[in-house]
């Protein structure tokens, strides 16, 4: 090995580092369920013109809330999330042992150096089931995307918050371009002051995060065809991203993208039911 690079030989090839003999499970947070408000209300789109009149405002004029109206309440059973998205290193141990094509960003078969516990982006939809399928063969587990429902209540609780710690924007709490970092950060760099009431780390910011439900008006209803595989649906996304603004990084925010969409900005979490 150089000196310089421990990834290159003397012949300047690129080595591939062993991955964990062990494959781990996510820590996961169970979220209660019961009732939450989902969804963006009128009153908070008011609230937003006071605090956030630099944008809010124009959003209203041009109807962009209407994607996260009406507000309601929706009613969950009790389930589990993984605390931090998927992380590089665990998908790069899933890519070794499977096989998988690499997220386009990468380095020959490898994540840029010292990006171990950065989120994996440049993930489709379609890569994020190929990874659950995998990490659910062996360790015998039933993770799945989580429901845009689930992702919700995961992030701003049962009291309708506008962000996962509270109604005001604090750049200090996560990762959008107003922090200026211009890449993703580690999972759990900003917690805890960035955690949701459940605990939940890098709920807003970071990177955007696949969903199981495809994009639909609401009101939302759990248990109908919102879950269902449709190749040209669009699917949710959830929860802004490093380079994306702080008008994005809302609990609400709604995006719908085909689900072979590859972004430097989008990865996933885990998520699984509770009998």
């Amino acid at each position: 090995m150089t000196e310089s690079n421990p990834r290159v030989n003397a012949e300047g090839w690129e080595v591939i580092p062993n991955p964990p003999h062990k494959i781990k499970k996510p820590p996961m947070l169970s979220i209660s369920g019961g009732d939450f408000l989902m969804g963006t209300s009128d009153g908070d789109i008011q609230f937003l013109q006071v605090k956030e009149s630099d944008w809010a405002f124009d959003w209203s004029d041009r109807e962009l809330f209407t994607a996260e109206q009406p507000q309601h309440l929706v009613s969950l059973q009790v389930y589990e999330i993984a605390q931090f998205p998927v992380t590089n290193a665990e998908y790069y141990t899933f890519i070794w042992d499977e096989g998988h094509r690499i997220p386009r960003h990468w380095s020959g078969y490898t994540f840029p150096e010292g990006m171990d516990e950065h989120p994996v982006v440049g993930v489709s939809k379609i890569d994020a089931e190929a990874y659950i399928r995998w990490i659910n063969e062996k360790t015998g587990s039933d993770f799945r995307l989580p429901t845009e429902a689930e992702w919700e209540c995961a992030a701003r609780g049962n009291d309708g918050r506008i962000f996962p710690w509270g109604n005001t924007f604090d750049p200090w709490r996560c990762n959008t371009s107003e922090s200026m970092k211009k890449e993703t950060t580690p999972v759990g760099f900003y917690s805890p002051s960035g955690d949701s009431i459940h605990g939940v780390a890098d709920m807003v910011g970071n990177v955007w995060e696949w969903t199981q439900s495809l994009f639909m008006p609401y009101p939302y209803r759990p248990n109908t065809n919102r879950e269902e595989v449709k190749p040209n649906g669009r699917y949710v996304v959830r929860g802004g991203a490093w380079y994306y603004s702080r008008k994005l990084a809302r609990c609400a925010v709604r995006e719908g993208v085909l689900p072979d969409h590859l972004s430097p900005s989008v990865g996933f979490r885990l998520a699984r039911s509770v009998n």
